[in-house]
């Protein structure tokens, strides 16, 4: 399956990784973005494999969460949906975030 980010994901991920670099550090900034990323494009294997999103039932389509930490507790999540071949991440969020809504994406 092919995986892509939606431009408002992206820069979710990139306002992340400035944060992260500007209040940790950017060694740290670096490690997050690159593993996180990878974890990202993992969701071209299986990404049934992730549960739906506790929101999911506000939306039109069906959206899972990849959940990720480079540490032991996981700290963000991607939020995707399945569309055909195609793994569609559409947000890009801390797990402290408010809950996302349908006008979120």
């Amino acid at each position: 399956m092919e995986v892509v980010l939606t431009d408002r994901a992206f820069e979710q991920m990139e306002a992340a990784y400035a944060w992260w670099s500007k209040n940790r550090s950017a060694e740290q900034a670096v490690r997050w973005y690159n593993a996180f990323a990878d974890a990202i494009r993992s969701l071209s294997q299986n990404p049934e494999r992730c549960a739906l999103s506790f929101e999911s039932v506000a939306f039109r389509f069906e959206i899972r969460d990849l959940v990720f930490g480079v540490g032991k507790r996981p700290t963000h999540r991607a939020v995707f949906s399945i569309r055909g071949n195609m793994v569609v991440v559409v947000a890009v969020r801390h797990l402290a975030q408010k809950e996302l809504q349908p006008e979120d994406v």
